[in-house]
Parts: structure tokens; sequence; C-alpha cells
């Protein structure tokens, strides 16, 4: 039996339904959230850049190689004997055909004086000779057996002046004494290196270049040379020869650069060599690190309208940090040089140290309930 109350409850039922449906449907997803998520837009790369500049530019062949004297000689006793008195130390300058040693000379000068006294007596026995040959008292045959004595003697006599010089030791070129083997009192061989000469007033380095270059590389071209020695200072030299030929065995041929001695530079040093063979005054250039690692189609990024737009480009001498573009760019565009593994053909990019404001993606339009 259904009581009064039991009747009103069951007729209030289908209203609390009806209530509970509208509270879930005021909670549900608004109308305008699923565009403003699919237009929400995506967030700019931070990219550093630089400009697209004119600069001065060279192409250059660049290699190493140690400095060497133009000439260099090893002083070899030519007699033996004591040495009586060294006139030279290392690092001093001698000239050629200055005495270095002076060897004792004793024995070489009698056997000069015998010589001498044997080639008199000839001299003075054929003078008489001759006098008897005219009046026919001496025979023709013992006239000239005696003419041949006496040349003999004087060949003997000069032989014996120049074992003589010999123990006089001099320097055969000009330059720098850079080993001393002797003192004295030592006793010196025949045929006994003394000194070592080296002509420092000019240097050499030799370059052994791949043989693509022959047709670049000519005598006459300026060199620039750095050694490890001492930073920070360039030398100026030139290209003195040219060697016509091409190794077959290396595929290389021999390029002699010479540099003015006398000053710092030394035989022995070792140098990086700088040979600039072509130039421009006014080249379009980028920063190297602006390129794509991509050597079969250089390109790089180029910022517009804030996007990246990647640029293929021509290239052309690269010389330090910088490569001249000879196609593709103008001057005073932005090139991106960092960031670049992030970015994409027109990603959104934000310049560092830019002071625009970011560019914003505009709001999406909120749908009327």
């Amino acid at each position: 039996m259904r009581t009064a109350s039991t009747s009103r409850a069951a007729a209030r039922l289908p209203l609390v339904l009806l209530g509970c449906l509208a509270l879930v449907a005021c909670k549900g997803p608004k109308p305008g959230d699923a565009e403003a998520k699919e237009s929400k837009a995506p967030e700019a790369v931070p990219v550093e850049v630089a400009l697209v500049t004119t600069r001065p530019i060279a192409a250059s062949y660049t290699g190493t190689a140690p400095l060497e004297p133009r000439s260099e000689a090893q002083v070899i006793a030519k007699t033996s004997g004591v040495a009586l008195q060294v006139f030279a130390e290392e690092g001093q300058v001698v000239r050629a055909g200055q005495t270095l040693v002076r060897l004792d000379a004793a024995r070489s000068a009698l056997q000069a004086a015998q010589s001498s006294a044997q080639m008199r007596k000839l001299q003075a026995n054929f003078a008489r000779s001759q006098q008897l040959a005219a009046q026919k008292l001496v025979s023709a045959s013992d006239n000239d057996q005696l003419r041949y004595d006496l040349e003999n003697a004087r060949a003997a006599n000069r032989l014996a002046n120049l074992e003589l010089s010999y123990a006089n030791v001099a320097a055969p070129i000009s330059g720098v004494i850079a080993q001393r083997s002797i003192k004295p009192g030592n006793f010196v061989q025949i045929n006994t290196p003394i000194f070592r000469i080296v002509d420092t007033s000019r240097l050499e380095a030799v370059l052994n270049v791949p043989e693509r270059e022959i047709a670049t590389l000519k005598r006459g071209q300026p060199v620039n040379l750095e050694v490890d020695a001492l930073p920070g200072r360039t030398f100026t030299g030139t290209v003195d020869r040219v060697a016509p030929v091409v190794d077959s065995g290396s595929g290389t041929f021999r390029v002699i650069c010479a540099f003015p001695g006398g000053g710092l530079l030394q035989p022995g040093m070792f140098g990086r060599l700088r040979i600039d063979y072509d130039s421009r005054a006014d080249a379009l250039v980028v920063p190297r690190a602006a390129l794509l690692e991509d050597e079969n189609d250089p390109a790089v990024y180029v910022v517009r309208n804030g996007k990246a737009i990647r640029v293929p480009v021509k290239l052309g001498y690269s010389e330090g940090g910088f490569t001249e573009v000879r196609q593709g760019l103008r001057n005073g565009e932005q090139v991106v040089v960092a960031g670049k593994t992030a970015l994409r053909e027109g990603s959104d990019v934000q310049v560092l140290g830019d002071k625009k404001a970011p560019r914003v993606a505009p709001a999406a339009p909120v749908a009327a309930r």
C-alpha cells in the first residue's frame, strides 16, 4: 500500500535526473577549444646570425716545410798536421777565403824548399845546355832531356807549395760558423771535417706541391711565412724557383720559396707557408660557420621575415674564417651561423640578441556560445 510521501518522492525523481544531465553538459568541452589547440603555432628556434659582407679575399696554397740555408759547406782538412791556431768560433761570421785554422807545416815547408832548389839547379843546367847547343857542342836529345827535367821540377815545386798552402785552412764560402770540430793542439787527419759553414743571408723552404697546382704557382708570387719559434709574427718572401717536372712516384713538384736572412729567421726552423696566387678586393663573403655540411650541394640558411630559408650558393675562394659566395646571396642578408641543426625549410626563428619583439602567431578565434 503506497503512502502519500512515497508518491511525492516518485514524482520528483525525473526532475533530479534532468538537473544532473544539465550539470554534466555544462562541464563538457567548450566549442572553441579544439580549434584553438589545432591553430597553436610552433615555437621559434633560437639562432645566431651574421651579415653577408664584402671584403678582400685571396686564393692561396698552404704547406709546411723547414727553413734551409741557400748554401752550406763542410770545411775539410786537405793535409795532416797539428792545429797550431784556431781563428773561428761557432756563431762567428766569416768571409770566403778567410783563414780558419793554421796547421803545423814544417814538413811541407822543407819539401817546398827542396823542390825549389832542384828546380833552380835544372834551370841553370838548361841555360848552359842551350848555349852549348847553339855551338853544336850538345846534342839536341840531351838538350830536350834537360828541358823535360826542368818542367818536371817546376811541377813538383808547385805541388809542394800547394801542399804548404793547405796548412792554412780557409773558408770556402761566406757565412756563419755553425759547427766547430777542432781545438788547438788537436792532430788533424787529411779529409777530416773540422767546420760547418752556413750562408744565412738567404733562406729557402722547399714545398712538395700536388700536380693539380702546377698551373697556379709561378715564380715571383708572394709567400707569407709563420714559424712556431716566433708566434704572432709573419715574414714575407717570394717563390724563387718552380720545378718544371712532376715526380712520377709522388705526383708532386718542387716549389722553392726564398726569404731574406740575417734577422730572426734561422736555418732549421719549421714554418707554415701560404702562397697567394690570386685575390679579389671586393668579394661577397660569409663566415664558414654559415655553410651547411654538404660539399656536393653548398647552401646556407637565410633569415627572411622571421623564417629560415635554405638558399643554395656557389662558392669561390676561402681565406681564414670566411668563404666567398659567387652566387645566391645579396650584401646585407642575415645567414644563420649557430643553431642550423634544429632548422628545417620554413622554420620560425628567433635571432638571439635581436631587440625586436619575438614573432607571435595570431590567436585563434573563439567560437560564440
